[in-house]
């Protein structure tokens, strides 16, 4: 299916252009409410939306209610939320869907829009597919409802609250926080006010970073794209840990008690472990992606954990997780899945789980961590004009394959175009740091000397 504005993860550009126009985001607001409304008749239907710090969330946030009650379904603003707050509103409102009107980890400028179904999970492509022929179709503006039957737009103004409340029950209620300092960088962005009071009403004493957004220093050089700017806070405050949220906060890094990073395959692999011990994890099975280091193969062959790789992406992890039964999986960038609490990623609560571990071990997250060890990688991420095949990129397929035989059992190579900007990304593993990086500045120069913007 060839995608119209719809990419791996929702719609993504710079508000006023293609696909971010308003226009389009009106259209957008009219085509969902007409595929996710329900059947039934008597049953007004509800869209929740939410956004993060972006100035120009206030913007699609007016279209989109605009296209939504015209269509004669009621709106339900929230404000400033994390991604995974909307789709687990969404579900506990019986809303027709839940909208977040966020870019994610990408700079202030972008914008985008992402969809959960009243389910709270994330939409699958068919349906995605079906949204945008309907925008592009004649049928919608047959279907606005009368003056008389408009949606109504009102503001909800406990959402904050409730979300807390569920984010706080998905830690022991045995457990406490008492005595653990965190540091807490949420990036200006979606969690500013929410991941504070979660973690300071379980006891912690919290250290806050990033929670100054001004609409334009959302992921300025702070939150999980830059965990080590809070390595010398942890370090001079001696923290038990350090916690980077993204833009909406559905991801997260974490770092130890010394200021070291643990991204999410360390994160993964403790949980998984714990999990495992715990019989919780079911089928003794984690979902993760081909981005996943090499290393947390290994580990978790040695724990007699089975890993299933996903295509790269979120929404891709979770559609695996629940085709096969599985709870638990994500991604080496933050995201991290419990489909026993929530239906995306969420970072708050991903941080709560491995916070729980290290209060009912006594054990320090340095140690924790050791669970695995880490294959050095390299990924180069290079800015392209067009997204071509690799094989049509001269030498680089050859090139690939060379490489890929010098490595061997030990290591591998993986590239990519990003669903949401344009980028070529080369990721490679290996034993020896200094072969894998001239190994990837080989293949990322043939990209730039091809495509390179």
């Amino acid at each position: 299916m060839k995608r119209k504005i719809f990419g791996t993860d929702g719609v993504r550009g710079i508000p006023g252009q293609e696909p971010l126009t308003v226009e389009n985001i009106m259209e957008l607001g009219r085509a969902v409410s007409c595929v996710l409304k329900s059947d039934d008749p008597e049953t007004r239907g509800k869209v929740l939306i939410g956004r993060d710090t972006r100035s120009s969330g206030y913007m699609l946030e007016a279209a989109l209610s605009a296209g939504i009650s015209s269509m004669g379904i009621d709106v339900y603003r929230v404000g400033a939320l994390p991604t995974p707050a909307i789709a687990f509103l969404a579900k506990d409102m019986r809303c027709d869907a839940g909208i977040i009107i966020s870019a994610s980890h990408n700079p202030f400028r972008d914008n985008g829009i992402k969809i959960f179904s009243r389910d709270g999970f994330k939409l699958p492509d068919d349906t995605e597919h079906h949204i945008e022929n309907l925008m592009f179709s004649k049928e919608l503006h047959a279907s606005c409802a009368a003056s008389e039957h408009l949606g109504l737009v009102k503001r909800i103004k406990d959402a904050k609250s409730r979300y807390i409340v569920f984010a706080k029950r998905t830690y022991p209620l045995d457990l406490t926080l008492d005595g653990i300092k965190v540091v807490l960088d949420c990036a200006n962005g979606a969690a500013y006010e929410v991941a504070p009071v979660i973690f300071e009403e379980l006891g912690a004493e919290v250290i806050k970073v990033g929670v100054d957004p001004n609409g334009s220093n959302i992921n300025d050089n702070c939150g999980a794209l830059h965990p080590q700017n809070i390595a010398e806070l942890v370090r001079e405050n001696n923290a038990d840990i350090g916690i980077s949220l993204d833009g909406d906060a559905d991801r997260v890094i974490l770092l130890d008690e010394k200021g070291e990073i643990v991204d999410g395959d360390f994160i993964m692999a403790m949980i998984a472990v714990h999990l495992k011990n715990q019989s919780r994890l079911l089928k003794n099975t984690v979902v993760v992606t081909p981005m996943t280091n090499f290393g947390m193969g290994l580990s978790m062959k040695e724990h007699d954990i089975t890993l299933v790789q996903a295509p790269v992406g979120d929404r891709y992890v979770v559609e695996l997780m629940r085709a096969h039964g599985y709870n638990f999986g994500g991604e080496q960038s933050g995201h991290i899945i419990f489909l026993d609490h929530t239906t995306t990623g969420d970072g708050v609560i991903a941080a709560l789980q491995v916070l729980s571990f290290m209060v009912r071990s006594s054990k320090r997250l340095s140690s924790l961590s050791k669970v695995m060890k880490h294959f050095p990688q390299v990924l180069k991420n290079i800015k392209v004009k067009e997204k071509i095949p690799f094989e049509k990129i001269t030498g680089f397929i050859k090139a690939q394959k060379e490489f890929e035989a010098e490595l061997g059992d030990r290591g591998r190579i993986f590239v990519r175009y990003s669903g949401t900007e344009n980028l070529a990304r080369v990721m490679i593993e290996g034993e020896n740091e200094a072969k894998i990086n001239k190994y990837a500045d080989e293949l990322a120069g043939l990209i730039r000397d091809r495509i390179g913007a």
